[in-house]
């Protein structure tokens, strides 16, 4: 089992900044993905950004929405997970979902209100 807990979402303006942390707990393995999803009202949810972390060392993917203001980060000793989003607009207000992928099956988080105002 592994708990994700999801801070730092918000309300802010368009041009404005956040960022998200993620924690995880639990069975936490050496070699795993975490990253964020994001789901706005009647959408699906959509990948934000990942972060793989293994013994070729770490790699990232974005949603091509989100490349060059967005930014994902990990600290390994802290099982944490950063977003830092700049550049924000109304379009990314969603709820953003924390997710982390071992060698089982994929966990979420409870999810962090983003709101950005116009």
């Amino acid at each position: 089992q592994v708990q994700l807990v999801e801070s730092g979402g918000g309300l802010v303006q368009a041009g404005g900044s956040l960022r998200l942390s993620c924690v995880a707990s639990g069975s936490i393995g050496s070699a795993n993905t975490m990253g964020w999803y994001r789901q706005a009202p009647g959408k699906q949810r959509e990948l934000v950004a990942t972060i793989t972390s293994g013994s070729s060392g770490i790699s990232t993917n974005y949603a091509d929405s989100v490349k060059g203001r967005f930014s994902i980060s990990r600290e390994n000793a802290k099982n944490t997970v950063y977003l830092q989003m700049n550049s924000l607009k109304p379009e990314d207000t969603a709820v953003y979902y924390c997710y982390y992928v071992g060698l089982g099956f994929p966990y979420w988080g409870r999810g962090t209100q983003v709101t950005v105002s116009s």
